[in-house]
């Protein structure tokens, strides 16, 4: 049984981007997992309207 590993999950989520306004996008999240338990988040990516992956840091939530 391996200790440390590592998962991506995608879920839908309402984001906002400044040129198209709210966004409902698919956001995969990378995490580092401990006996199962989520310790850290690695890395978070979204999927754009026209396929392009970008990181989740351009986007503004709070507007």
């Amino acid at each position: 049984m391996k200790l440390i590993t590592v998962k991506r999950q995608t879920r839908q989520e309402n984001r906002f981007a400044p040129k198209m306004g709210r966004v409902n996008a698919k956001v995969t999240y990378i995490k580092k997992q401990l006996l199962g338990i989520p310790i850290k988040t690695l890395h978070k990516y979204r999927e754009t309207y026209y396929g392009k992956v970008k990181d989740c840091e351009d986007c503004v939530l709070s507007r």
